[in-house]
């Protein structure tokens, strides 16, 4: 199974499929990937000739002032990336890298990156004096050379931008926006109409509030702009060109759905392999416009509801413990790829993680349950080292410390390191189902499936306890835990007299064979509901799909109540274009047809297979 690429025909070929590229190939994979959330100010000083910056006023040297700069850069995560690479991190997310506004407001200066002053331009403060900071001019930055430096370790960049907001009334100035150092926009004289001038959100269940007027007094920026959406999508190719692998977009919720579709179709126009996820804080199963915007938007988002539905079982300890977690869970089916969400245990808008519960033991558990569970994992910087300070219970700026350890031989580090591989080894992780096995208050097992992987997970949070049977899923036999070591033995498919000691878990994988092709094809079907016995095939005119023979075509697996999913290999067929469909096969315990099939009703659906790579396809059922 081809990891990590996208379609592309092979080297020295001339083939006009080459041309059209972005009209076959999706986003590259990255479900696969573990994500390391650096605040760039925060992470390492590895330049400090450029810590003053434009207006030293704004650095604190003595870091005793948390809403000043301390010196923090993109040397920083250069000097650090063996750390990282070590841990088990493939992909680095940081926060904005723009130039921003050097003024302070509120004794807070823009150290997180959201008051962007020029979306073409580097903030100073984080490269080398000497850099041009001009994205447009083509000359080789820090940046450049931290692009470089972690693609050479497989480490994937991924750049936070903000298209909602520029800066807020700071030092006289409010919505000050440049084009690579041309004025172009200023929100006290805002001759063209690029911002709002509706004043502050007042009731945050008033939708257009929400998208149309101004979050904490931050310029809101008019997406209805013709001459603003050009800019903004611009200025984000220009990073994209110098080798941003993916996206983290700020304050979604704030702008409507057709700006996003618009935005997300030009930018994988541009370059198709990118992966966008956005931050609708607050989002869950249970709010519908946040559900609406991860099946609608073409983008995925990060996973509030899980991340709150852990820092309640584990960070607080309350009652219904891993039932909170498995009822968020049970909602998985109102999404159409859950397992793409960005699931984390905290950030740099809330409390740490042990700002709730300081027991470095449950901050594991709490960490290896996201690299375990469905979602692409996330860690926020510092987590591995237990970092975090308790001054005013955590909450910001003090949810923000600088870095101080880095010590490779932390149990969180380890595990990290650890289930890192685990992740990329086995897909039953990364793209299979998951499934509860035994659930109580203190004790959460489950099984990731997909294929014949397997992953089974046992997590104990309270005192010693010996279940008497859990099904795994597993085939007989003796297996080893990943992270203790420990030997199991699995009869009639289960464990039992399963003893768990104190903030206990265990790890069993069992690895299958990979889906092998010259072209691999993730398919995904949503909005199609199955009953036992029923299972969704893919039909086509193809022999990889059976040539229309449904006895011959190729079975998707189980993923949800809204989610069939499989992996399929084209050796035949890669280059060429194929139609293909999906169907109902109803079939009982021995394989057999029950009734007869039922087809999509369209005609077909067609696609030019690339030469060679992985391919995926998310199509929802033709009523």
């Amino acid at each position: 199974m081809p990891t990590n690429s996208t379609s592309q025909t092979s080297s020295g070929e001339s083939n006009i499929n080459s041309d059209f590229e972005f009209l076959f190939t999706r986003s590259i994979e990255f479900r696969q990937e573990t994500i390391y959330f650096i605040i760039v100010d925060r992470f390492f000083d590895g330049d400090p000739s450029n810590n003053e910056g434009p207006n030293p006023k704004l650095y604190d040297p003595n870091k005793e002032k948390w809403g000043l700069y301390w010196g923090g850069d993109l040397q920083g995560i250069i000097d650090k990336l063996d750390y990282l690479k070590k841990m088990g991190v493939t992909a680095i997310w940081m926060t904005p890298l723009f130039e921003q506004i050097e003024e302070e407001l509120f004794e807070m200066a823009p150290i997180h990156g959201y008051w962007a002053k020029d979306f073409k331009r580097l903030n100073p403060r984080l490269v080398d004096k000497d850099d041009e900071i001009s994205l447009v001019k083509n000359q080789e930055t820090v940046f450049d050379k931290l692009v470089a430096a972690a693609h050479n370790l497989g480490i994937k960049i991924i750049l936070d931008i903000v298209c909602n907001h520029s800066s807020p009334d700071a030092g006289g100035k409010k919505g000050q926006l440049f084009d690579d150092g041309v004025l172009i926009a200023d929100f006290h004289n805002d001759v063209n109409d690029w911002y709002h001038h509706y004043g502050e959100v007042e009731d945050w269940d008033n939708k257009w509030q929400v998208e149309n007027q101004e979050l904490g007094g931050l310029a809101d920026f008019n997406e209805n702009n013709h001459d603003y959406r050009e800019y903004i999508k611009s200025a984000i190719k220009l990073w994209l060109d110098r080798g941003v692998d993916a996206l983290r977009i700020d304050t979604i919720k704030h702008m409507p759905l057709w700006f996003w579709q618009e935005f997300y179709a030009d930018i994988k126009s541009h370059k198709p392999s990118v992966f966008i996820f956005g931050e609708w804080i607050f989002s869950g199963p249970y709010d519908s416009p946040s559900v609406e915007f991860a099946n609608k938007s073409g983008m995925s988002m990060l996973d509030f509801g899980f991340c709150i539905a852990i820092r309640r079982a584990l960070g607080k300890c309350e009652p219904g413990g891993f039932h909170l977690i498995q009822e968020l869970l049970d909602q998985d089916n109102v999404y159409n790829t859950p397992s793409e969400l960005v699931t984390f245990v905290d950030n740099h808008d809330m409390p740490r993680f042990q700002n709730l519960n300081p027991d470095p033991g449950i901050l594991r558990l709490a960490i290896n349950l996201i690299m375990t569970s469905r979602g692409i994992p996330c860690i926020y910087y510092g987590s591995e080292q237990y970092l975090y300070n308790d001054t005013d219970g955590g909450e910001e700026p003090y949810n923000r410390p600088m870095m101080e350890k880095w010590d490779t031989d932390t149990p969180i580090y380890r595990d990290i390191q650890l289930l890192s591989k685990v992740r990329r080894i086995n897909p039953a992780i990364s793209l299979g189902s998951q499934w509860a096995k035994y659930v109580n208050e203190d004790v959460y097992c489950y099984v990731r499936r997909y294929r014949d992987y397997r992953c089974f997970v046992a997590i104990n949070r309270g005192n010693p306890i010996t279940i008497d049977r859990v099904e795994t899923d597993l085939e007989d036999g003796e297996y080893i835990c990943s992270l203790t070591k420990r030997f199991f033995e699995v009869k009639d498919g289960a464990l039992h007299n399963l003893e768990l000691g104190v903030q206990d878990m265990i790890v069993i994988n069992y690895l299958g064979d990979r889906v092998k092709g010259k072209v691999v094809v993730r398919a995904q079907l949503n909005g199609i509901s199955t009953n036992h016995g029923e299972v969704i095939v893919v039909t086509g005119d193809c022999p990889e799909l059976g040539n229309w023979d449904l006895s011959k075509s190729y079975q998707l697996e189980y993923i949800n109540s809204n989610t069939w999913f499989n992996e399929i290999p084209f050796d035949e067929s890669a280059g060429k274009v194929i139609s293909y469909k999906y169907a109902i096969v109803y079939r009982d315990e021995h394989g057999n047809e029950t009734q007869i099939p039922k087809r999509e009703n369209l005609v077909s659906r067609q696609w030019l297979l690339a030469e060679e790579g992985n391919v995926k396809w998310q199509d929802n059922w033709a009523l």
